[in-house]
């Protein structure tokens, strides 16, 4: 036992121990001094603040009782009077530490064995501070450990210098280890916890086939091809987008390798999971187009306000089950790949909605309007799609339609504005019914179908509009295994709210609310800003 042994041989224990653990040799001798003072306590009384000094160079141990200098004594294991204090030392102040010298001990098996307890818990501590600083830079970084065990499914794995776990929805399907087996992971997390760092490892997460992708390939270990986005359904099929700094570099071939030879080496790292490369592209439509590969696209709409995409694919060679893929994969991957939702159509499905689009709006002309069939019909073929946009359009650009002349056009705005009003005073009076209070009003970005909205869904005040969370709004879809989507509407489903939009809604509600100030509205802009402007 440490405290028993002579001077050379505790330096030796702790140099060992500081070895054998990769951790400082400092720490090791401060653990031993503190096991000694709690053993002398044992011998001095528990109250006493016993220190011990062991020296780092020679081994010298050095016990002393510190004891603070007062003006009245409470307690005589650890405080001393003032005059008792200036006849050891005449410049002793209230306040000071006297330290007095106490002759060594001899401990017993108890006071010994309560030592050894303090230092081996010391040591642990120590130890797993270090895995913990060790490994919680190395997030993002792929290891190689050996199987140490398995259990419920999980895997333990030995990293040499500590040990992570696999969780079984962290594997690839159908794959199994056995102990001893050599496994390479990902590290996507590292938490600090009571029974010490836990490092959580992944073979399912894209970012492992990107780090698989830059051991393989020296052009992405150089820069030279970048992976811009990874979309994996892990252990059946992948897609990754890739572009090169170097206009005389392919990033898709330098990927693929020689007759393959790159990609299949990810590929059998992953168990036989295809993998697609694809060039990136800053125009999300080309990206898209490239997504979807083999599909032929005919064309692509964009909806930039709901981060929408609407790609139409030809009729012929069942361009449609290539386009979504088995169960959905394809147009899955894709979309995970771009960060858009991605609607498919054939181009007589296209064709029929426009068509269907065209009739609604003529529709809507005739009845909100009073007009006959062929000037709703006109004004629908030439792209209004509302009584809204007839009603703010310029009287000129209505008067230029063929077979409108200036009074005609003047009579369609006049109708479109009285028709608007009457809306509006309907939805005033369903707004007051349904309770929603007029301070709702006054939030900036709240129109007034909005309030009525609101009111259905029993959002009647400026406070229940700043509880509200983003997805209360605009409702949001969970994604099941298998692939499979559930879309949840939210309060404003059918508005065309975007999620930027509701979540200012919310805030600025807030602020009106007096939860918070314009100053902290104005915080993660300059934060924003900062971190655009920080370099690369």
């Amino acid at each position: 036992m440490a405290v028993s042994a002579n001077r050379l041989e505790l330096l030796q224990i702790a140099d060992a121990v500081a070895r054998e653990k990769s951790i400082d040799r400092g720490i090791v001798i401060a653990a031993m001094e503190d096991a000694i003072a709690k053993a002398a306590r044992a011998r001095y009384g528990s109250e006493t603040d016993v220190h011990a000094e062991i020296d780092p160079k020679k081994g010298e141990l050095r016990l002393s009782r510190h004891m603070l200098v007062v003006e009245k004594v409470e307690n005589h294991s650890n405080q001393i009077s003032l005059v008792d204090a200036q006849r050891a030392n005449p410049g002793a102040q209230v306040g000071d530490t006297i330290a007095d010298t106490l002759p060594p001990l001899e401990y017993g098996r108890i006071a010994a064995q309560s030592a050894k307890q303090v230092i081996v818990q010391k040591v642990r501590e120590a130890e797993r501070d270090r895995q913990y600083q060790e490994f919680k830079d190395r997030i993002g970084d792929i290891v190689n450990g050996v199987v140490k065990r398995v259990e419920y499914g999980s895997v333990i794995v030995d990293l040499g210098r500590g040990e992570a776990i696999i969780r079984r929805d962290e594997m690839l399907p159908r794959e199994v280890f056995r102990n001893g087996d050599r496994v390479r992971a990902y590290i996507f997390d590292v938490r600090r916890e009571t029974r010490g760092p836990q490092i959580f490892l992944s073979r399912t997460h894209p970012q492992f086939m990107a780090k698989l992708f830059a051991q393989e390939v020296p052009e992405i270990y150089d820069g030279i091809v970048e992976i811009k986005a990874v979309a994996r359904d892990p252990g059946s099929r992948a897609k990754i987008g890739v572009i090169s700094r170097d206009s005389s570099v392919d990033p898709v071939g330098a990927c693929v390798g020689m007759r393959g030879s790159r990609v299949q080496a990810v590929v059998n790292e992953l168990q036989g999971e295809k993998i697609d490369i694809i060039p990136w592209s800053p125009d999300i439509a080309t990206f898209v187009v490239n997504a979807l590969a083999p599909a032929e696209v005919s064309k692509v709409v964009i909806d930039e306000d709901r981060e929408r995409i609407e790609v139409v694919v030809p009729d012929t060679n069942n361009q449609l089950s290539l386009a979504i893929g088995r169960r959905g994969q394809n147009v899955r991957l894709a979309s995970q790949l771009t960060g858009w939702d991605i609607d498919i159509l054939t181009e007589q499905e296209e064709s029929e909605r426009r068509q269907a689009d065209f009739e609604n709006s003529t529709r809507v002309f005739m009845e909100s309007l009073n007009v006959d069939e062929v000037v709703g019909q006109l004004l629908a073929s030439e792209g209004f799609t509302s009584v809204e946009e007839l009603a703010m359009v310029d009287l000129k650009e209505l008067a230029g339609i063929e077979g409108f002349d200036e009074e005609t056009a003047q009579e369609l705005q006049t109708r479109a504005r009285e028709y608007l009003d009457q809306q509006e005073a309907e939805i005033e009076a369903r707004r007051k019914e349904l309770g929603v209070e007029d301070a709702v009003k006054d939030v900036p970005g709240v129109t007034s179908k909005m309030l009525v909205k609101f009111g259905e869904n029993d959002i009647k005040s400026v406070e229940d509009l700043a509880g509200c969370a983003t997805d209360d709004l605009v409702g949001w879809t969970e994604r099941k295994e298998g692939g499979e989507q559930t879309k949840f509407a939210g309060a404003l489903d059918g508005l065309g709210v975007s999620r930027d939009d509701a979540e200012a809604m919310i805030m600025q509600a807030r602020v009106k609310a007096g939860w918070i100030t314009e100053a902290d509205l104005a915080k993660p802009a300059e934060e924003a800003e900062a971190a655009e402007d920080q370099p690369a």
